[in-house]
Formats: structure tokens, C-alpha cells, sequence
């Protein structure tokens, strides 16, 4: 089989019976041998039609006389691959978004109602007020510079087919498919435009970053390497070992360097920690919740290789592709120790500097997990920051008196960052925060008042995230 719409189906019928849209796009995609663009197109419906399904519900809401969620589940499924290619990928034709949608109910048990799903999609069509129904007219009246169907980016026009409330929580939360709740959150700390931008930035493909490994080469190195293979690269201001590919890169362990231990994947803002972390040659480290290593092995390149880094998680099979990182990029300084940091008593007073990278809902790199923003709740951002304050407060017993704590979250709520952190120092009287002189912070990490930094995604360009530099005073026992 190697019709990638069919194949998208597969995949999003395990997604809606709770399986992660990775997982279940990695699971298709083993079993065939896909030329590049059906590649692309396959992981593009899936993720795209997880990430909208909000909005791909109200359309089937608003249009059929049964609700989405009355509609048989692979029924929906058909449907959300026809809206999403008709509302938001503007190259794929209006007409072979129809026909293929047809086909698919007709290979999947509905041979019955490809009429409905037929007049269903059509319906949407004319209600954006496109001419036509068949072939080149329909084609070009969809290509035209006011097309009614918009890109993930462009704005969606006034006769667009999806009536939206007048509530602003809802009204974003419906054209931009997130939960109300998370649209709350964010329009405590920005306004309505910012966090329309934000939405708008989470729905975007995610790009890669790539670190060099300094050990071993060098950014110049990597550069010319990259841009011979055909692979365009561009620096990032202020983080000096930072490459963001530029475009469709292929298959990221065919690239030059890659077996050589020459650079690793890992995001700007993700690249920010460890330079906040600012570990020193010779010291002792512990990275308390490692797995998989992109922060432990960036320590390991900034102390040099010397000293030690202890690598603790709970989790073995995470802790395996920290081994394999560290192996490839040629890392000696790493010790791995497999538990949960919250019952080591064995570290007390013995590091230098502590990395707490915490467990978090991770609501600022949903552009990466399509489905996390259906996955999280309130209740579960709830559990996650009362497991966040036990992991500070244990782990920083860790850390000799002067030493440094650095706490990170790839999150955007409040609840897992500056109420965590407000709590820890409220009872923590031999704790402060500390602004990082002698670090080169690029203007993305905005300090704010408080000292903490905070990376706004739709600002700087990357992924959210929140970090705070914690200094243990010489006087605590």
C-alpha cells in the first residue's frame, strides 16, 4: 500500500483510539517505502488533521445535521483528512481533496454515504465561495491570490465557512483548534493579539536545530559540510554552537557528521539552559532528570569533558539514548544512575551545579507533539507542578552551600514555573535567584523583574520555555 491518504487514515484512526500521532506515523511509515513527497505529505495530514481536530470538528458540527462526535470514528477520521486538505493546503487541489475523501469511505466500509461526504465537502466549498466543482476552474478559483481556503499562516478571509462566537477564549480556541482552557492561561500573561500569535506559531511545522559538538569540529566546519551536501543552514544570534536548517533536510542520520559525533539535535531555547547552567571545567554535575541527554551531553561539551556529570532518571530505555548520544559524540564525563531523583540521599551537598530540566506539560513545544494539546488538562498541569516542587525541593539538597541550581520547564503555565519557583524561595531562605553575569544570554531569554527568563515562542522564534538560575548562599548548612 502506498497511498499516503490511506495511509494517514490508518495512522489517525490509532491517534483517536489514544495512540501518540509519533508513534503512529513511525508505525506506517515502517511498513512501507515512500518516495519523499508522499513522505511529506503523509506526515503532513496526520500531524495537521491531529493538531486541527478542533476546528475540523466544528466544521463537521456546523455543516452535517450529526454532531463529529455522532459520527461514526472512521467516518470522522475521512472527514478531518477532507477539510484539513481543503482548508489549509492550499497546493492540494479543491477537487482531488473531494475525490480522494470519496475514495477513502469508499475503500474503508462507507460505500454508502460517499454522497454525503461528497455533498458534505462541496457544501464547504460554496459556502467559501468557491466557483466551480470539477477540474481546472475549481483548481485555479482555489489558487487565486483571494482564495477563500487560507494557509496555516494566512489570515482566514471574511467569507470563511466557520462561524465563530463572539467569547474570545472560544473564538481562538475554535479557529485555532486548542482547548479553552489553554487559551485561558495564555491570555492571563499576553493579549488577544499575542496570543493569537502564539497559536498561530504552534500550528506552524517545527523546524530543527542542530549543536555542534566544539570538542570536535567546529561551526565552520559543520557550515561548509552541510551546504556541500545541498543542505541550507543558518546561524542563531547569540547561541555560538547553533544551526537551524533551512527547509526539507531528508533522513537527519544520513547528514554529513552525523556518525562523526560532529553535532547533535537540540533547540535554540533548549541550547539556552545549559549556558544559564554555565558548568565549568572539572566541576562536579548532576542533570537530575537527564533522559535523553540533549542537556546533559551540551554540560559535557561546556566543561570541556572534564569533570564529572552524573546523569539520573527513572526511565532505562531514555536513559539508553543518552548512552548512545554521549557515545557518538565521544563524551567520557558522563555517569549514568538509573531511579527517581526524589529518593537519592546518596548526592547531598556534593555538586557544584544541579540541573533540574523538569518533568512539565510541555504547552510550549506542541508545534513538535501534534497531539499534546489534546493529551494535557488542567487537572494533569495540577499533578505535574506538585511533582515539580518535590523534585526542587530534594534536589536541591544536592548542591554544596555557594553552589548553583538552574530549574526548566519546556512550558508555558504558570502553575509549573513561577508559582514553583515562588513557593521553593518562600520556604527556602538559604536560596535566591540569580541573574547570569558573565553568561552571554541572547535578548530571546527576556529576564523579567523576578530574574527568571522566560522564551516566548512567537517572539524569539523558538521553543517556550522558562529557566531560573537558583544560588545556594554560603551560609546554609
Amino acid at each position: 500500500m502506498t497511498n499516503p491518504r490511506q495511509l494517514a487514515f490508518i495512522a489517525l484512526r490509532d491517534v483517536h483510539k489514544g495512540a501518540y500521532a509519533d508513534v503512529a506515523l513511525d508505525r506506517v511509515l515502517q511498513k512501507v517505502n515512500l518516495p519523499d513527497n508522499d513522505r511529506r505529505l503523509l506526515t503532513e495530514l496526520v500531524y495537521g488533521s491531529v493538531r486541527r481536530q478542533r476546528t475540523l470538528d466544528t466544521l463537521i458540527d456546523q455543516l452535517a445535521k450529526k454532531k463529529s462526535h455522532q459520527q461514526p470514528p472512521d467516518l470522522r477520521t475521512i472527514l478531518h483528512l477532507g477539510f484539513y486538505q481543503l482548508r489549509y493546503q492550499q497546493r492540494i487541489p479543491a477537487s482531488a481533496a473531494v475525490n480522494t475523501t470519496v475514495q477513502l469511505a469508499k475503500e474503508n466500509g462507507f460505500s454508502g454515504l460517499t454522497g454525503f461526504v461528497n455533498g458534505l465537502l462541496r457544501q464547504y466549498l460554496r459556502k467559501a465561495g468557491v466557483q466551480g466543482s470539477r477540474g481546472a476552474e475549481e483548481k485555479n478559483s482555489l489558487l487565486l491570490p483571494h482564495s477563500p481556503v487560507p494557509t496555516p499562516q494566512s489570515p482566514i478571509p471574511h467569507f470563511d465557512p466557520l462561524q465563530l462566537p463572539e467569547n474570545p477564549v472560544e473564538r481562538l480556541g475554535i479557529l485555532h483548534s486548542f482547548p479553552d482552557w489553554m487559551i485561558q492561561v495564555w491570555l492571563e500573561q499576553l493579549d488577544f493579539s499575542e496570543t493569537e500569535q502564539l497559536c498561530e506559531w504552534m500550528n506552524q511545522s517545527p523546524t530543527i536545530d542542530l549543536r555542534i559538538n566544539p570538542l570536535c569540529t567546529s561551526i565552520e566546519e559543520v557550515e561548509a559540510a552541510l551546504q556541500s551536501a545541498g543542505v541550507l543552514v543558518r546561524r542563531i544570534p547569540h547561541l555560538p554552537q547553533a544551526l537551524r536548517l533551512i527547509g526539507s533536510a531528508g533522513s537527519i542520520q544520513k547528514l554529513p557528521g552525523f556518525t562523526e559525533g560532529w553535532w547533535t539535535v537540540q533547540d535554540s531555547s533548549a541550547q539556552l539552559v545549559s549556558h544559564l547552567l554555565d558548568p565549568q571545567p572539572g566541576e562536579v554535575v548532576i542533570d537530575v532528570c537527564a533522559a535523553p541527554g540533549g542537556k546533559t551531553t551540551h554540560i559535557a561539551e561546556l566543561m570541556a569533558d572534564k569533570g564529572k556529570i552524573w546523569a539520573c532518571d527513572r526511565t532505562s530505555s531514555r536513559l539508553r539514548k543518552l548512552q548512545e548520544n554521549s557515545q557518538r559524540l565521544n563524551l567520557q564525563s558522563i555517569q549514568i544512575y538509573t531511579g527517581d531523583s526524589r529518593h537519592f540521599n546518596q548526592f547531598q551537598n556534593t555538586a557544584d551545579r544541579v540541573l533540574l530540566d523538569a518533568p512539565c506539560s510541555g504547552l510550549g513545544t506542541m508545534h513538535r507533539h501534534a497531539d499534546a494539546r489534546w493529551r494535557q488538562t488542567p487537572e494533569s498541569v495540577r499533578e505535574l507542578s506538585v511533582l515539580q516542587e518535590e523534585l526542587l525541593t530534594h534536589t536541591s539538597t544536592f548542591v554544596k552551600p555557594g553552589g548553583v541550581l538552574v530549574y526548566a520547564t519546556c512550558t508555558l503555565h504558570p502553575a509549573e514555573n513561577e508559582e514553583v519557583i515562588s513557593a521553593f524561595l518562600a520556604k527556602s531562605p538559604d536560596w535566591q535567584i540569580e541573574s547570569p553575569s558573565g553568561v552571554e544570554l541572547p535578548d530571546s531569554a527576556h529576564s523579567t523583574p523576578q530574574g527568571w527568563f522566560k522564551v516566548w515562542p512567537h517572539r524569539q522564534d523558538m521553543d517556550g520555555f522558562f529557566m531560573v538560575r537558583l544560588r545556594k548562599t554560603n551560609n546554609s548548612e
